[in-house]
């Protein structure tokens, strides 16, 4: 038999049929595993009626819904491609996709009716007109049982930081791999209850840790999307076991009326990604005895490659840990040769959790991998002598002053410990004595005047080499961030005041 991936939905329904998948925080609707899996069929019978065959691609445009993951899983019975769209962008970003991936037709939900109405497609469904009704009255889809694992399951359209659209193919052998992944890292248990709420469109509100928790048969409580507010009172109020967060969800949480007196006490596993996390992030959530394990991973990894354990999120500040049990990792010169432990180099990943490429590019796929086999992060890492594995920047965002390396993720890391600054992003801008040199920007603490740009410098002399302190300060109001929280550096001096 070909390597297959069973029918997830169509197994849970069997095991456990009766048990709560999916519940809705704002409407209280809940889901069983057998009715989640009868309206994905519907769904999938939907799809059939509009035309869309194997192969084709059905767009998503919407927040937070149960009735994401029944297109998601309807697309698997039929074998059917999903594309999320991302909600923060214009019509004119997501008519770039929709002439990249060609989809069939778009559902999507009331807030982002007008956006779906602009798009450049002949046919949408929203989930807050017909849909339930044509769920209702569709007869579930005789669909396949067995979908094959290397087959393209969904596409993640990832600009980064550089601003260049491309769509990861996501395949079915990627959701099982992400699986393995977290059950082993979080110790995720069949009766564990987690909490939705990072956007459909990033490959964290899909996998961290919503499909593991599916797979592994627990619950899922979704939310339209990220309120500090509400996931405190969620937190007070219901029984949450696992969490993922990026570390503007994490900051967010910090500076809310109610983290002072909150109870996280409940909260087997906190988890973060999606870009570094600020050693004074740790030590603010350390002072309510709770260990944010910090991680590292991609949309290109499935996502999760590395995490930390509880163990080492006070031990080893800063560690995300060590490579998951079905993700292979090197770090290499740029020879592609194996560097020594302690040594800085590329970080590499391997495995079944590995994107097989790009969707319509060839190029840049061929591009993104070493010997065709390790896909290459872009990301500057070290290991020490005892296993654990450091993220020290991304290459692109390093620049060279006076003849050294300087990643900013050290310097934006001592930054964030300065009293009055809440959050720096830092680029290397050019130079004429020194060649580069650091330009960083500010983002305030709420009531806190902008330091003086000589007393910046000297709370960083105490901390970091000469030529690692930004030339100049610039406060701004927020930073331009992808969906992941991370700053997109590139459109820093836009904000520029």
């Amino acid at each position: 038999m070909r390597d297959v991936v069973f029918d997830i939905a169509a197994k849970r329904a069997g095991i456990a049929p009766d048990h709560v998948a999916m519940e809705d925080l704002v409407t209280g609707a809940t889901i069983t595993y057998a009715q989640f899996n009868d309206r994905a069929s519907r769904v999938a019978s939907l799809l059939v009626e509009e035309r869309v065959a194997p192969g084709d691609r059905v767009a998503v445009l919407c927040r937070n819904r149960i009735a994401f993951f029944e297109v998601l899983f309807a697309c698997a019975k039929l074998g059917a491609i999903m594309v999320p769209f991302s909600w923060r962008a214009p019509p004119a970003e997501l008519n770039g996709l929709v002439a990249d991936s060609a989809p069939k037709l778009i559902f999507h939900g009331r807030e982002d009716e007008e956006s779906a109405r602009a798009l450049d497609l002949p046919r949408r469904i929203g989930f807050d007109d017909d849909y339930e009704t044509r769920v209702a009255t569709a007869a579930p889809l005789d669909h396949r049982a067995c979908w094959p694992s290397d087959e393209c399951w969904y596409l993640i359209y990832t600009s980064g930081t550089t601003g260049a659209p491309k769509g990861v193919i996501q395949t079915y052998r990627m959701a099982m791999a992400n699986y393995v992944n977290i059950r082993q890292a979080i110790d995720l248990r069949g009766d564990d209850v987690t909490f939705n709420f990072l956007p459909l469109y990033h490959t964290a509100g899909i996998n961290l840790h919503t499909l593991p928790v599916f797979v592994a048969g627990g619950r899922v409580l979704i939310a339209p999307a990220f309120d500090a507010g509400v996931m405190l009172d969620v937190l007070a109020s219901r029984k949450l076991d696992v969490i993922f967060a990026v570390p503007a969800v994490y900051q967010q949480l910090a500076l809310h009326r109610l983290f002072e007196t909150a109870d996280l006490s409940g909260v087997r596993s906190w988890g973060c990604g999606g870009a570094p996390l600020p050693d004074v992030l740790v030590e603010t959530f350390k002072a309510k005895n709770v260990r944010v394990c910090n991680g590292m991973g991609m949309t290109e990894t499935g996502p999760t490659a590395f995490l930390a354990t509880p163990e080492r999120a006070w031990d080893k500040i800063g560690t995300v840990g060590r490579p998951q049990i079905l993700t292979a990792v090197r770090i290499v010169d740029a020879s592609g040769a194996d560097v020594k432990p302690g040594d800085t180099g590329e970080l590499l990943f391997a495995g079944p959790a590995i994107t097989p490429g790009y969707w319509n590019k060839p190029a840049e796929t061929a591009a993104a991998f070493l010997d065709g086999v390790w896909l290459r992060s872009g990301d500057v890492a070290r290991c020490d002598e005892e296993g654990d594995y450091f993220v020290v920047g991304r290459s692109k965002d390093m620049y060279i002053s006076g003849g050294s390396n300087v990643y900013p993720a050290e310097v934006e890391n001592v930054l964030a410990e300065h009293p009055d600054v809440l959050e720096a992003a830092v680029i290397g801008v050019p130079d004429e004595r020194w060649g580069e040199t650091g330009e960083a920007y500010l983002m305030l603490r709420a009531g806190h005047d902008a330091p003086a740009d000589a007393e910046v410098a000297a709370f960083l002399r105490n901390r970091l080499a000469a030529y690692k302190i930004p030339q100049r300060f610039i406060v701004v109001p927020e930073f331009p961030r992808t969906a992941a929280g991370k700053v997109r550096k590139h459109m820093l001096r836009e904000t520029a005041p």
